[in-house]
């Protein structure tokens, strides 16, 4: 068995690699081959909160295993196995791993749902997955300008040096005009507003995989012409920015990622909202792990 560290990790998953990687795992969802298993949590009186998710792709399958705290951080596992005989394969370090494809997720939905010409990005937030996020759409589009905000001064100026982005001074002159919208933050409240956001404009949520969070206000849920969830049985859980809003799950805007192939005629405004799924860990990880085994 394995042991594959973040070191690894960051070497042998590159973007471009991890954004193919997405694309198949969502055809293989829309196949009826892969499995995801949503995510569950034990939460502690302390805070602590010890997270579960699993998935089966290809030949293999595997569970991610992470335990949070508000004041003392977040550690992630991942540990894939043989999907014929169950024998255990490798044991990663997995904080990477999370963060690529959970960056790769979005530049796939990016790549179908935002319009060929999008040169100009807007970030909400400046933490690490706002870094993935950047680097995926990068990928999908060519930029012409990246424009970043987050409430702390900082961070932003910080990661507006480190990323060859423009820092900008609040999320409104971030958002206007830009033709796709990342939000990545740990806000319990919208982080943008409806008006900001033009038609045809593009947003990947990603932020919030918790009830009880959302980045994205209800009246900009209510407007939107598609919106395209990683898992819709994984939505109706812990999406708190479609929970929030009152969604009818009936509603027809409101799909599985999987079955989108294309962006909707006219100037859409569409949603990517990504929870984050078990099956994702599993591409990305047998990924690695045929480069070293």
């Amino acid at each position: 068995m394995l042991f594959i560290t973040e070191d690894q990790v960051r070497e042998h998953l590159t973007m471009p690699a991890a954004v193919g990687l997405m694309r198949e795992t969502f055809a293989q969802l829309r196949a009826g081959i892969a499995r995801n298993q949503p995510r569950r949590r034990l939460i502690l009186p302390t805070g602590t909160v010890l997270h579960s998710m699993a998935g089966a792709w290809g030949k293999y399958l595997g569970t991610k295993v992470y335990s949070t705290n508000p004041r003392h951080g977040a550690y992630f596992f991942f540990l894939l196995f043989d999907a014929e005989t169950a024998l255990p394969l490798a044991y990663f370090e997995a904080n990477h791993l999370g963060q690529i494809r959970t960056g790769a997720a979005s530049g796939y939905a990016t790549s179908i749902l935002a319009a060929a010409e999008a040169d100009t990005l807007a970030i909400i937030g400046a933490g690490f997955q706002a870094r993935t996020q950047l680097a995926a759409i990068r990928e999908v589009r060519e930029l012409r300008d990246v424009r970043v905000w987050s409430r702390n001064e900082t961070n932003r100026y910080n990661f507006a040096v480190e990323t060859g982005t423009r820092a900008v001074a609040s999320a409104e002159e971030a958002v206007r005009g830009a033709a796709v919208v990342v939000t990545a933050t740990w806000s319990k409240e919208p982080v943008l507003e409806s008006q900001w956001i033009a038609p045809g404009t593009h947003l990947n949520a990603i932020g919030s995989n918790q009830a009880q969070r959302r980045e994205i206000p209800a009246d900009l849920i209510a407007r939107a012409d598609l919106i395209a969830c990683d898992s819709l049985e994984v939505a109706k859980i812990e999406a708190g920015d479609l929970l929030l809003a009152g969604v009818d799950w009936s509603d027809p805007r409101i799909v599985d990622l999987e079955q989108v192939e294309a962006r909707p005629p006219g100037d859409p405004v569409t949603i990517f909202k990504s929870s984050g799924l078990g099956v994702e860990d599993v591409a990305a990880a047998a990924y690695v792990y045929e480069k070293l085994a």
